[in-house]
């Protein structure tokens, strides 16, 4: 990969970050959808008034619009549903544990139903007794993302060794995809060292000029791939499967199981008890569990649930 010269590159990789993290799709990070079909986009203060509020783990933006669309036309009395779409942790600890502004807006702490790739998110609302039902709903598995056509020739998720590698992957203080899964996944092949230089840091080199941890989303990897700003990152498999549906010049490399955290990544949504919309929340609940639910999660690459996961239980 050719590299910008010494005496401009600082510019041209603070413009390109910036840029990089603008084309992410953070527009479908705040969605409200209508029952007559209209979606507004960035209107935060429809946490507060909409019939039924989510926030959600961020790599399910793309079901998003096909999902509450569904529920929305077997549910019409449900009016408006306002979605989020980040990663759990930011709003765990920005906006359910503490009042937290999006672009100078204040969220609800308070929403209907509150969903994460990890259990131990929801336990901790339990504990502060703001959460008591959950399901678990899908499941997803990691992949590398890799540049169309695999120019370098990336066989399997070992090669994240290689010296010659450039690399994107989620940050480990938000993103729990390598929080959780992606940071374990290496430290089982040991190049956990190699890959983060052990460190843990948002929009920064953990290793300089080599691995390159996101801002906020995984989505953004696809934009530092197309842009020659890396050769692979890891991301979770319906992110391949979107990109490509998308046309965009990506492909993926398959990691084989157990690296792939196929048994493990479980998507988990509980009822936040102080929520102002509980009866629609049971209703979504419910509806995740039917099969109308189950395919469109499917037809993104998800995993679909079981019949047991899929059964309201309490902590």
């Amino acid at each position: 990969m050719k590299r910008k010269p010494v005496i401009i590159i600082f510019f041209a990789f603070m413009f390109s970050s910036v840029v990089a993290a603008k084309d992410a799709g953070h527009e479908h990070d705040y969605r409200t959808f209508h029952v007559e079909g209209k979606t507004g986009y960035g209107e935060i203060k429809d946490s507060y008034t909409s019939d039924l509020v989510m926030y959600l783990a961020g790599n399910q933006f793309m079901v998003m619009e096909e999902l509450i669309k569904d529920f929305q036309s077997k549910h019409k009395n449900v009016k408006s549903v306002y979605v989020e779409t980040i990663p759990p942790g930011q709003i765990l600890k920005k906006q359910l544990l503490k009042q937290g502004g999006v672009n100078g807006v204040n969220t609800s702490m308070t929403p209907d139903l509150y969903a994460s790739v990890k259990i131990n998110h929801l336990k901790k609302l339990n504990k502060k007794g703001l959460l008591d039902k959950y399901i678990i709903y899908t499941h997803n598995k990691l992949e590398l993302m890799v540049a169309k056509g695999n120019p370098k020739n990336i066989k399997g998720v070992g090669d994240l060794g290689r010296a010659d590698l450039v690399q994107s992957h989620p940050n480990p203080l938000t993103e729990g995809i390598f929080k959780f899964y992606g940071s374990e996944m290496l430290k089982d092949l040991g190049i956990y060292d190699q890959v983060t230089g052990n460190k843990k840091c948002k929009e920064c080199w953990a290793v300089p000029e080599k691995t390159w941890f996101t801002t906020r989303h995984h989505r953004e990897t696809p934009y530092r791939i197309e842009n020659n700003q890396a050769d692979v990152g890891i991301v979770w498999t319906t992110e391949v499967a979107y990109a490509k549906s998308k046309g965009r010049d990506i492909d993926g490399v398959k990691i084989d199981a157990p690296f792939n955290k196929q048994d493990k990544v479980s998507y988990v949504i509980g009822l936040l008890n102080k929520g102002r919309n509980s009866r629609n929340a049971n209703l979504f609940l419910e509806y995740l569990a039917t099969q109308e639910a189950q395919q469109i999660y499917q037809s993104y690459g998800f995993v679909a649930a079981t019949e047991s996961e899929l059964k309201i239980k309490t902590f």
